[in-house]
């Protein structure tokens, strides 16, 4: 004959319920106690990363998104000195995070620096062009279905890039709502690993 499950109605009820999960779960956690240590320290990371601090701290960087086509870097900090090209890592601070997508909010952000101050950058169509150079088609809309409008056409002012990623999809500089990065918020230079 089958044990019956405690009443879950009655409060005494739930609380065996409650105490025999309990029991359970820390029998579990002290037979697999490296697994879940890991698996906790991940998730602890994870949340201080996206509530308390999204600086990345570490010399390695892992791009997880398709916008470069690499997966593991190093991280130079301090390096100020940003050239045409160079690979950076940036706090998000576009307009989709003041709005649509506060989550993106300080975000960091890992791109390659296609403009400087003083170039121009010009609109045909949806198509964006930085000194004449084609540097990508802005989508008419996002992952879910919100409407996107390419950058305006302007002269990058001084203290600013134009940042770009390598694919269709890239949240980069040539959306309005993403825009030109100010040079504060590059955090640092980026060499890539593989």
């Amino acid at each position: 004959m089958r044990a019956r499950a405690p009443a879950l109605r009655s409060p005494v009820g739930f609380v065996a319920w409650w105490r025999r999960g309990f029991v359970l779960l820390a029998y579990e956690f002290r037979r697999h106690r490296v697994v879940c240590g890991l698996v906790a320290l991940v998730w602890t990371m994870a949340l201080v990363r996206l509530f308390v601090d999204s600086t990345p701290w570490l010399p390695v960087l892992f791009n997880w998104t398709g916008s470069l086509p690499y997966r593991v870097a190093y991280v130079e900090y301090g390096s100020r000195s940003i050239s045409r090209g160079d690979l950076v890592v940036y706090s998000f601070t576009g307009e989709a995070g003041k709005s649509d997508y506060p989550g993106l909010r300080n975000q960091p952000f890992f791109k390659l620096v296609a403009g400087m101050p003083g170039d121009r950058v010009s609109v045909r169509g949806r198509d964006v062009f930085v000194n004449g150079a084609f540097v990508g088609t802005a989508k008419t809309h996002a992952f879910d279905r919100r409407p996107l409008e390419p950058i305006a056409p302007t002269v990058i002012p001084s203290g600013y890039f134009y940042v770009m990623g390598t694919t269709a999809d890239s949240f980069d500089s040539r959306y309005r709502s993403s825009g030109l990065v100010d040079a504060r918020s590059v955090i640092a230079k980026v060499r890539p690993i593989f």
